[in-house]
């Protein structure tokens, strides 16, 4: 059998090898240009930056300007109700929704609100399940899942909404990665 010359085969696999360098390249460093912001907030609120970063990788994979169909805005997807919640709460003067596009004030909120559903959490063995899908879904259905459960388990085995259960589980995963890539650095 004879064979057929393709001399643009390794152009090809060059121009894809590249190409899929750049993107790989572009996330990474995407993905760390909002770090300060995120540790800030961690202390601020005492919550885990790699959770805080698994959740805007999930909400808007870290497009400051990232708008929601139900009025979601910037980084964390933030709506109006929780937002005016952190603003009170924080004695935030004069705040409107459209301060959300500003990513200090987007993940300062964001976290201020996650962490109120992880202190609110009824399993103790792992409160983030829950405030993960408080977050997503609402406290209601959060609530209703949560109800005569007794672990954290169960309580995501009653999540019936897919996404919802796919959130939780995803950011879960992902907050253990971004944990990973932080306790063993790259070497330069």
């Amino acid at each position: 059998m004879k064979s057929k010359s393709r001399p643009w085969l390794p152009i090809a696999i060059a121009i894809a090898a590249i190409g899929s360098g750049g993107v790989w390249w572009w996330q990474a460093r995407h993905s760390q240009s909002h770090d300060e912001i995120i540790q800030a907030a961690g202390g601020i609120y005492e919550m885990d930056p790699a959770v805080i970063k698994a959740v805007i990788w999930r909400e808007s994979r870290f497009k400051e300007d990232a708008r929601g169909a139900a009025g979601e805005l910037g980084l964390m997807q933030i709506r109006d109700a929780a937002a005016n919640e952190w603003a009170k709460a924080e004695k935030i003067r004069n705040f409107h929704h459209g301060h959300l596009i500003n990513a200090k004030s987007n993940v300062l909120a964001g976290t201020w609100y996650l962490k109120k559903w992880l202190k609110r959490a009824p399993h103790p063995d792992n409160p983030l399940p829950f405030a993960l899908a408080a977050y997503n879904a609402g406290p209601g259905k959060a609530r209703e899942w949560a109800k005569d459960t007794n672990s954290s388990t169960q309580f995501i085995e009653r999540i019936d909404y897919p996404a919802t259960k796919d959130y939780v589980l995803s950011v879960q995963e992902k907050a253990a990665e971004y944990r990973a890539s932080t306790a063993h650095p790259a070497k330069d």
